[in-house]
């Protein structure tokens, strides 16, 4: 989790930190609904690569959003899952969703 001193002192600015990337919100979408492996979000991601996934899973990890599970078992399963911080933007991403319902159907209405 990132110390105070390193944060903008916008809160909207804040939260662009933590989750303004495509991919981290894509990724949390995905999350919002059950625990996922990587390469079950790797599938479901058209066009990220590993690296990226890699990289966006380990800073979420980091910053207290998401966690990451490791059963002991032959061969080792991971599993990833939101925090109860990353639980808690469930609302907003809500709200993106019906934000994106509502544009698409505007843009479907001015076609």
């Amino acid at each position: 989790m990132k110390k105070k001193e390193e944060l903008p002192d916008c809160p909207v600015a804040t939260t662009v930190s933590l989750i303004g990337s495509k991919w981290k919100l894509l990724i949390m979408r995905n999350l919002l609904v059950r625990p996922w492996r990587f390469n079950e979000l790797k599938k479901s991601l058209e066009g990220i690569s590993q690296k990226v996934l890699t990289d966006s899973l380990r800073s979420m990890e980091a910053d207290g959003i998401i966690t990451r599970t490791v059963y002991a078992e032959v061969p080792p399963r991971v599993e990833y899952s939101l925090s109860e911080l990353g639980e808690s933007m469930r609302p907003i991403i809500k709200s993106m969703e019906d934000f994106g319902i509502q544009y698409k159907k505007l843009a479907e209405k001015n076609s």
